[in-house]
C-alpha cells in the first residue's frame, strides 16, 4: 500500500509539473457599424473676402496735403470731400493760362480786323494778292492760338480741381496713408491716399485646382446660368464660415469663374458673392466656403480614419461573422470632412475596424467593440 501511494504521488507531481498550453483572450478592437445615411455632397475651399468695390483714392496732382475732411474707418458718401491739396501752384497756372487766353483774344480781334479790311481791297486790286494771303494766314493762326489758349486754360482748371479729392463711391473708408503737411502725389510719397469699400455685398475669391475644376461640373452650370439667365439651372449652394467656425447667416452663389488656368500654380480663380446687409464682414478676412453639388441621397458612409490608402488604392479592415479580421478593397467616393462615402466594397451593417488597424492582420481573431461616431459635419449642420 505504501508503494502504491508513493507511485500515485510521483504521477501527481509529474502531471502537475507538465507544461500547459497558454490560452489568450482575443484583443478588444473598436469597430464601427457601416450605415446607410442621407448625405449631401459638398466641397470645402479656403478663400479671402473683398468688398463689392474696393476703390483706391489717389492724389492726381502733387503738392502738400492741406486738409483731411473725414473720420478714418467711418462711412463716407459719394461726392464727399475727403482731402484738399495746397492749390497755390495750380492757381498760378490758371492765372497764367487766363492771361495767355486774353492775349490770344486780342490777337484774334486784330487779325480779324485786318482780314475784314483787306477783303474788299483785294477785290478792287488795291492790295496785292500776297499781302491778302498773309492777312488770311494771320487770321487763321490767331483763331488757332485762341483755341489752344482756351484748351490750356481748361487743362489748368482741371488740374486745379484735382486739389480737392472727393469720394468716388459711398462706403467705409480706411486709415489715411498720408497726414496733413505731407507732400503727396509723387513716389515714394503716397499716391494712393486711402481705399473705400462698398460692403453691402461681399465677394470671396478662392481657387480650384485644374482637376477639381474638371470634376466639379456644377460650377460650370452656375457660370452658364449667369451667361444665360433665361435658362433654368440650379446654382450651387454656397455657405460661408469664418475663422472662429461660425457660419454666415446668408447663402451665397458662384458668380464668376476665371478665364484661364494659371500655368504657374495650376489653379483657376472662382468668385462667390454674399449679401452683407449689416456690413459685419470686412475685406481681407479668412473664409471657408462650402459648396453643395448634389441633392441629398442615400449612401454608405464610414469614418474617414477607417480608410487606408496605398498607392492610390483604398482598403479597410472588416470583421466577419466569426469575429475574424478581413482585408477588403473598397471604392471610395467623396470625402465629407471626417466621413467618406463608400461606393463599393462595404454593405450596411458591416463592422469596420475603427481604431488599432496597426494591431490587426488578416485572419486574426478579435473581440469587436462597437463604437459610436459623431461626425463634425453633423455638428456643423
Amino acid at each position: 500500500m505504501t508503494k502504491t501511494f508513493a507511485l500515485a504521488l510521483i504521477l501527481t507531481f509529474v502531471v502537475g509539473c507538465a507544461p500547459q498550453k497558454p490560452t489568450f483572450e482575443p484583443p478588444v478592437i473598436p469597430v464601427y457599424k457601416a450605415s446607410m445615411e442621407e448625405v449631401e455632397v459638398y466641397k470645402d475651399f479656403i478663400g479671402q473676402t473683398y468688398g463689392l468695390y474696393d476703390i483706391s483714392v489717389r492724389a492726381r496732382v502733387d503738392g502738400y496735403l492741406e486738409g483731411i475732411h473725414f473720420k478714418e474707418g467711418g462711412k463716407v458718401k459719394k461726392g464727399q470731400l475727403l482731402y484738399s491739396i495746397d492749390p497755390a501752384p495750380l492757381n498760378a497756372k490758371v492765372a497764367e493760362a487766363m492771361s495767355l487766353l486774353a492775349q490770344a483774344k486780342t490777337n484774334l480781334i486784330k487779325a480779324e480786323s485786318d482780314y475784314n479790311r483787306y477783303k474788299p481791297l483785294v477785290a478792287n486790286k488795291a492790295v496785292s494778292q500776297s499781302d491778302y494771303d498773309a492777312v488770311v494766314a494771320s487770321y487763321g493762326a490767331a483763331q488757332a492760338s485762341l483755341e489752344a489758349a482756351q484748351a490750356s486754360l481748361d487743362y489748368a482748371k482741371i488740374q486745379q480741381s484735382y486739389t480737392k479729392i472727393y469720394a468716388p463711391i459711398s462706403g467705409i473708408i480706411g486709415a489715411s496713408e498720408a497726414k496733413t503737411g505731407d507732400y503727396v502725389g509723387l513716389a515714394p510719397n503716397p499716391v494712393v491716399l486711402n481705399t473705400i469699400s462698398q460692403l453691402d455685398t461681399i465677394l470671396v475669391h478662392f481657387y480650384l485646382t485644374e482637376l477639381q475644376y474638371l470634376n466639379i461640373s456644377q460650377l460650370e452650370k452656375a457660370q452658364q446660368a449667369i451667361a444665360e439667365p433665361n435658362k433654368q439651372e440650379k446654382e450651387a449652394e454656397v455657405q460661408l464660415f469664418f475663422a472662429n467656425g461660425s457660419r454666415h447667416t446668408h447663402l451665397g452663389r458662384v458668380d464668376f469663374v476665371g478665364r484661364n488656368i494659371n500655368p504657374t500654380t495650376g489653379t483657376i480663380l472662382v468668385q462667390a458673392s454674399f449679401p452683407n446687409p449689416k456690413e459685419t464682414i470686412r475685406p481681407g478676412q479668412f473664409a471657408r466656403l462650402r459648396i453643395g453639388f448634389a441633392e441629398r441621397a442615400k449612401a454608405v458612409v464610414i469614418p474617414l480614419k477607417c480608410l487606408q490608402e496605398v498607392q492610390g488604392q483604398y482598403h479597410v479592415y472588416v470583421v466577419n461573422d466569426k469575429d475574424e479580421v478581413e482585408f477588403r478593397s473598397v471604392e471610395a467616393g467623396e470625402t465629407l470632412q471626417d466621413i467618406v462615402i463608400i461606393r463599393q466594397g462595404i454593405s450596411p451593417g458591416d463592422l469596420v475596424i475603427l481604431e488599432g488597424t496597426n494591431r490587426v492582420r488578416t485572419g486574426m481573431q478579435i473581440t469587436p467593440q462597437p463604437q459610436e461616431f459623431v461626425s463634425v459635419r453633423n455638428e456643423e449642420q
